[in-house]
C-alpha cells in the first residue's frame, strides 16, 4: 500500500539537542536505531490503515487539485550521500490535465530522526495565515503537509503548523542580529515576511503560499518546522497555551536549489553556497538512519519560475513536548527581542 512521504518524528521525553538552546540531549545511537526500527514498521501499520479510511486518495485528490489550479499561473536505511542524491521531483511534465494517480504515484516511506533543532531565529507570537510572502521577491512555492498521529495512525486534526525560512539574500524577518542580515536594521524586527502559522483540518492538512528559501553562510536551503498540539486560536490571530510535540527542519533536492539560485533575485547573494552533502543537520537526521527530511515537488509549470508545488506527511507522536527557545516575540506592537544571538555557540 503506499502512504505517501511519512516522516516519523518525535519521542516523549526526549531532549531537542542545540548547543546553546537546548540542554544536552541523552539520546545514544543505539536508542535512535531502535527507535527508527520500530518507526519503519509502524508505517506498515499506518500505510494500511490510512489506505483503507480513504485518507490516501483525499490526499491524492487535494494535491493535484492545487497543482492543477496554480499551474502556469504563478501564485497569484539510508546514508547522508544516499539521501542527498536521491531525486524527489516528479519527472512528469506537469500540466492541468495530469491525473494525480501518476503525479503521486511516487510515495516513498521514509523517517525523520526523532531529534531536531529550532535554530536561533523562531520568532514566538506568528500570526495564524496562510500567505507568508508579504511582497517578498522570489519563486513562488505552496508547502503542503499532512501531519499524522504515530501512536493512532490517524489524522491530526487541530495541529497548528509553524513554519519559518529566509528570503532570497539569506535573512530572516523578526530578529535583529549580527548573524542575520544588518545588525543595524531594527525595523526587521517587526516584519514578518515568509514566517506563519497554519491550522490542519479533519485530514491533517495544511498549506501555505510562500517563497522558495534563500540561503545563508553554513546552512544548506531549508525551511524550519514546529507542530503545536492542543493551542488555541486567539481573537488576534496568535496562539496561545498547548505545547510542541516536533521541532524540524525541511530540505529540497540539490539540483532544484542550483536551478533556483540562477534566477533573479538568488543569484544576487555573493554568500558561498553550503550544499545538503556538507550541511550539518541534513548530516545528522541521514547518517546512519532512514531518515529522508526533503520536500518531494512538482513544477507547476515548464521552468521553476512558474513556481513550485511541495508536499510532505510528517508522523508526530502527539504526546512528546520540547522546549524551543525563541529570538523574539511578536505583540501587537511590534517585535521584541528575547535573547541574545551568538554566532559561537548557536548552529543555525
Amino acid at each position: 500500500m503506499q502512504f505517501g512521504k511519512l516522516a516519523l518524528v518525535a519521542m516523549a521525553g526526549v531532549a531537542l539537542a542545540h548547543p546553546g538552546v537546548h540542554e544536552p540531549t541523552s539520546y545514544t545511537a543505539l536508542s535512535k536505531r531502535n527507535f527508527l526500527h520500530n518507526a519503519k514498521r509502524s508505517l506498515n501499520q499506518c500505510a494500511d490503515h490510512l489506505e483503507r479510511r480513504g485518507l490516501n486518495a483525499r490526499a491524492k485528490a487535494r494535491r493535484a487539485a492545487t497543482v492543477a489550479k496554480y499551474h502556469k499561473r504563478g501564485m497569484v536505511a539510508r546514508d547522508t550521500d544516499t539521501i542527498v542524491n536521491t531525486s524527489h521531483h516528479s519527472s512528469l511534465n506537469v500540466t492541468s490535465s495530469t491525473s494525480e494517480s501518476e503525479l503521486f504515484s511516487k510515495n516513498p516511506v521514509c523517517i525523520l530522526a526523532p531529534e531536531g533543532e529550532t535554530g536561533p531565529f523562531w520568532v514566538k507570537g506568528e500570526l495564524v495565515r496562510s500567505d507568508l510572502r508579504d511582497g517578498e521577491d522570489g519563486i513562488p512555492i505552496i508547502l503542503d503537509g499532512q501531519f499524522i498521529d504515530i501512536n493512532t495512525c490517524e489524522p491530526i486534526q487541530d495541529l497548528y503548523w509553524d513554519v519559518w525560512n529566509c528570503n532570497t539574500t539569506g535573512v530572516y524577518s523578526g530578529v535583529q542580529s549580527s548573524i542575520n542580515g544588518n545588525v543595524n536594521d531594527a525595523s526587521n524586527l517587526d516584519k514578518t515576511f515568509l514566517r506563519g502559522i497554519q491550522k490542519t483540518d479533519a485530514d491533517g492538512v495544511a498549506q501555505f503560499k510562500t517563497i522558495f528559501p534563500g540561503h545563508y553562510s553554513g546552512r544548506t536551503t531549508h525551511v524550519h518546522v514546529i507542530a503545536h498540539i492542543d493551542a488555541d486560536e486567539l481573537a488576534n490571530s496568535t496562539l496561545s497555551g498547548g505545547h510542541i510535540a516536533h521541532v524540524g527542519q525541511l530540505f529540497f533536492d540539490q539540483d532544484l536549489i542550483t536551478q533556483v539560485e540562477a534566477t533573479y533575485p538568488y543569484n544576487t547573494n555573493t554568500v558561498s553556497i553550503t550544499e545538503n552533502a556538507d550541511d550539518h543537520v541534513v548530516i545528522a537526521e541521514t547518517e546512519d538512519s532512514n531518515s529522508d527530511p526533503f520536500f518531494e515537488y512538482a513544477l507547476l509549470g515548464e521552468t521553476v519560475e512558474d513556481g513550485l508545488f511541495a508536499w510532505v506527511t510528517l508522523g508526530v507522536n502527539v504526546s512528546a513536548t520540547y522546549d524551543a527557545s525563541y529570538a523574539a516575540l511578536l505583540t501587537s506592537s511590534g517585535g521584541v527581542s528575547h535573547i541574545q544571538l551568538n554566532p559561537f555557540t548557536l548552529d543555525f
